[in-house]
Parts: structure tokens; sequence; C-alpha cells
């Protein structure tokens, strides 16, 4: 059997051919967003402590940087929190992290913090939430109830301990007098709680934080609440501390543990941040892969969930870095 084709003329088959180009500029386009070959190179990621929101987080983006930017090598680095964090993006230790806006401020306030003025937002992601926690049994009802007890405040260099002395500050207490301070992170402070080591600790982070929901499988515990008056005296020290706004824990964080009772307590927002002399093709990519990725992040960090492009570019203290601004420019409608 014989099979029998039309001859096509030069001109349809002309046409046929720029048709497949377009197809395949589209697909160019879908697999490469920003019209450009991805990044490639070494950065370092300054992430958080063991079992915090920060660590788990910066473990999920750096899978996603990968799909995005195979020849990008995104090294981790664990440390004590916000403050520890801030420092190594200043002096060129790392090149992106991720810290609470009173810990940027508090850098950036004091004349002798080298790097200062190069420190430049990429997004703002979610609100740390001020978590103070004691056994179920605890007499401790208030803040002030801590005087004379033994109390985690957070390990130098974290977030949760330049809160905590604030906090402790505004509720009347010297936190290296009035109280026992101990700087176990949320990796060992649960723990310590646990075995009665400690009667309190704090912790600053993102809701749910995995640390806090290992705990509550072996050891009844529950928050103590920071009201608005006390936030109120908070706000009376000035500085940093403008960037903490009353609010409460809701019942969804622990449902286990809060019994459908919201806790009232302070927030603080979180910012991903880099510096000027990053490379602002980088910072772009980087930026469009924070986004994209927040609802698959979201399913496994829940505090992702709260990443929104609309809110994304107020970065306060910090300006944007100019690879992030063009990535929101190029969002505009």
């Amino acid at each position: 059997m014989s099979l029998f084709f039309p001859r096509l003329g030069r001109r349809p088959a002309l046409l046929g051919a720029a048709a497949g180009f377009v197809v395949v500029g589209l697909l160019l386009w879908w697999l490469l967003p920003l019209g450009e070959e991805p990044p490639s190179g070494t950065v370092t990621f300054s992430t958080g402590t063991r079992a915090g929101v920060y660590q788990q987080y910066g473990k999920l983006l750096q899978h996603e940087f990968h799909e995005d930017m195979p020849g990008l090598d995104v090294r981790l680095l664990t440390s004590a929190g916000s403050q520890e964090n801030v420092r190594r993006v200043a002096t060129g230790q790392a090149d992106f992290t991720i810290a609470a806006a009173d810990a940027v401020e508090t850098y950036d306030l004091s004349d002798d913090n080298p790097g200062a003025t190069r420190l430049r937002g990429v997004a703002r992601l979610y609100d740390d939430y001020v978590q103070l926690v004691v056994p179920r049994d605890s007499p401790v009802k208030s803040v002030a109830d801590l005087r004379g007890r033994r109390v985690s405040t957070g390990p130098p260099g974290s977030g949760v301990r330049l809160i905590a002395d604030r906090v402790l500050k505004a509720a009347g207490l010297d936190p290296e007098k009035d109280v026992s301070s101990r700087s176990y992170g949320i990796d060992t402070g649960p723990e310590q709680l646990r075995e009665h080591g400690i009667d309190a600790f704090f912790w600053s982070g993102g809701l749910p934080t995995q640390g806090l929901q290992k705990l509550a499988s072996t050891f009844a515990f529950r928050f103590v609440p920071i009201d608005t008056a006390l936030v109120a005296k908070l706000h009376a020290q000035g500085g940093a501390t403008r960037y903490y706004r009353a609010t409460n824990m809701p019942e969804s964080a622990y449902p286990g543990l809060q019994n459908g009772t919201a806790v009232p307590t302070i927030a603080v927002s979180n910012l991903l941040m880099t510096r000027t002399d990053v490379d602002p093709r980088l910072t772009e990519w980087v930026t469009r892969t924070v986004i994209d990725s927040r609802d698959r992040i979201g399913a496994t960090v829940h505090s992702a969930q709260l990443v929104d492009l609309r809110t994304a570019i107020y970065t306060d203290p910090l300006p944007l870095q100019e690879g992030a601004r063009r990535y929101y420019r190029s969002m505009k409608p």
C-alpha cells in the first residue's frame, strides 16, 4: 500500500518552523523564568539552632534553590539565632540569612558594628512569637513571677536573648540579678525543663515550633501570657522595641496544649536579608524562589504559609537589595 502526502509549499513549511520556534521559546521562558541561565557558584546561608524554625526553613529553601539553580551550591551554617545571623552577613561570613527585625535594628544602631551600612532586605517572611514556657503545675502566672527562678533566656547572639532581656526589664526584673539566667536554646531548653534543670525558658520563633511539639509528647507544660500592659512598658524602652507588637498566639498553634485558648504575647517580623555587594542577579533569583516555594515549604513549615508577595517588600529597617527590587518590579501588573 502506498501513502499519499500532499505537496506542501515553502511558505507553510516556514510558518510551521516559526511556530515551532515560538513553542520552544515559550517552553524555555517557563523553565527559565528570568529569561537567562540560572546563577551558579557557592553561597552561604546562616540558619539557626537545631529544632528551630530558621534551620528547618533553611534546609527546605536549600532544596528549592537547587531545583531552580542547579549550579548553585548553597551551604548552610547553624547559628545561635538572629543576632549572630545579622553579624555574619554584615561581616561577609554568610551571604543570606533570616533575622528578626529588632535584631537588625539593634545591630544597625551600634556605631562599632562592622558592615551595618551594607545590609539589605530581600523579603519579609513571617512573624516570630515570644513563647514563655513553664511546667503545667508551675506557680508562675506572669513574667514578674520569674523573680528568683532559673530561667533560660536563650544563647548569647540569639534573637530570643535580645527579646527575653527586654521583656524581663519591662516586668521590673534585672536579667542578671533577679533571675538565675541560663543560655539554652530550643534544642536543649525543652529537655532541661523536662528534667527540672530550669523553671522556665523563653523562645521566640514561628508557629508551631518543632522543638515544642516534640516536648509536648512527653511533658505537660503551658505558656505564660505577656499582656498588653507589659508590651506598653516594653515599648517605653524605645529603640528596636518598636518592632514588637501585641498579639495573641492562636489556639491552633499547639492545640493539645492550649485547650482552645489564645495566649497574649508579642510578635516580631522576620526578614530574609543579604548585602549590597551580593550579585543582584543572584538575589533576584533567590527572591523569586522564596516567593514561589511558599506553598511547598508551607506544607512542612507552617510559618512559611504567611510569606506573601504583597507584604514581602516591607523589609524595614532595611532597604531592599537591588536584585529583590528588580523582582518585585517585574511582578507589578
